[in-house]
């Protein structure tokens, strides 16, 4: 006669209640084996958390270009061309700009003071650095071409000069020059190594207009893609020196160390994903050993089922259903433990870390694989056990 699913349910649940520590050590393999897989997954999501955050934390993935000085007055200065040559030659490049600094310089508003960086730009500053614009505008072809005498400062030089007076349609000096603020920018900074009175930007046009130097200190190429940053880097090199023979550049990238912690926690993982791997494994062998003693020592009972009626499909699906319902409670309290676990290390060290259902759902499928695999050899051989010959056990 078959059974209900109920009925068969029920009665893989008395089985396994009727040998509790043989049960129990079972689900404490499984147990182990997903929880090394929870984890792992748990460090991946952390990690990739704590370097998106890294990223968002500073400007935009960028490469910046500079001539080496050589020596003597064999100095190279960079030319608006230079852009447009870059960017003719590098495909995965998303924004070329150019840029002059100009050091720290004293900015006056009324009676207030400060000393921002001064530096000038071109109108691809905002995209080349990745900041946003908070107020007012950025500047336009139109400001280059008329030379006008317009700036656009921080948050940091608007608070430190203006504080809560509006920013934009002021007037600020440097060294005696005024310039009309026409825009704020949130700027994302480095506490370690910003000039902490802020930035001034002003036109590139303008400021070749003010002190006769139409040259450019250093060009910036964002890369589309930020797996593109180091090839894109070399290439930055090499490009510019064949166009100046003779001449050296420096060149680096402000994302060198997140890249490299980047690198780091991906090879932690991949370590903790083998030890994930092994013991799943080992949890797995577990599971077919005890099921295979568990056929042995029950080898009359399912004689018995087999003469009354039950069928080879019923024995192999309550073997297996064992050894799932084991896995299950395993990878259940596993994931749970893992879970809380982890809630606690991250608020402690302060990490980002969030529950991710994915992870979940790759933690139980393993654990219900593994319960199906290693007991899927037991259970057929449970199921095409001749009735008469296990009767006689």
């Amino acid at each position: 006669m078959s059974l209900a699913p109920g009925d068969l349910l029920m009665l893989t649940w008395r089985s396994l209640r009727g040998n509790p520590v043989r049960s129990l050590l079972t689900t404490l393999g499984t147990l182990m084996g997903v929880a090394a897989v929870s984890a792992t997954l748990n460090v991946g999501d952390i990690s990739r958390a704590v370097i998106a955050r890294r990223l968002a934390d500073q400007e935009a993935p960028q490469v910046t270009a500079i001539p080496e000085w050589m020596g003597g007055n064999d100095w190279v200065s960079l030319q608006q061309s230079d852009i447009a040559y870059l960017q003719q030659r590098l495909p995965q490049a998303a924004v070329v700009s150019g840029l002059k600094w100009d050091g720290p310089r004293e900015a006056l508003f009324r009676d207030r003071r400060a000393r921002p960086s001064f530096v000038a730009v071109d109108t691809d500053y905002l995209r080349s650095s990745g900041n946003r614009l908070q107020v007012g505008r950025f500047f336009t072809s139109a400001d280059l071409a008329a030379y006008r005498p317009v700036a656009v400062i921080d948050q940091m030089l608007a608070a430190s000069l203006f504080q809560d007076t509006p920013a934009v349609g002021e007037q600020v000096y440097v060294n005696r020059q005024p310039f009309t603020v026409v825009g704020v920018i949130h700027r994302k900074v480095n506490p370690e190594s910003t000039n902490r009175d802020g930035l001034l930007l002003v036109s590139l046009s303008f400021y070749s207009a003010l002190t006769g130097d139409r040259g450019m200190d250093a060009v910036r190429v964002r890369p589309k893609q930020l797996d593109q940053i180091k090839p894109l880097e070399d290439q930055v090199k090499t490009l510019m020196q064949q166009r100046y023979g003779g001449h050296r550049f420096y060149t680096w990238n402000n994302v060198e160390e997140i890249l490299q912690q980047q690198d780091m926690l991906k090879l932690t993982s991949r370590a903790l994903a083998a030890v994930g791997a092994i013991s799943l494994l080992v949890g797995g062998v577990g599971i077919a050993n005890i099921m295979i003693a568990a056929v042995t020592e029950r080898t009359s009972e399912i004689g018995i089922r087999r003469a009354i009626g039950a069928t080879q499909q019923e024995i192999l699906v309550q073997f297996v259903l064992e050894a799932v319902l084991l896995s299950s409670m395993g990878g259940l309290v596993a994931i749970a433990s893992v879970h809380g676990l982890t809630l606690l290390v991250a608020q402690q060290f302060d990490l980002p870390y969030q529950f991710n259902p994915r992870t979940t759902t790759v933690a139980m499928s393993s654990a219900l694989l593994v319960g199906i695999g290693a007991s899927l050899f037991p259970a057929l051989r449970a199921s095409r056990l001749d009735p008469v010959a296990a009767l006689k056990e």
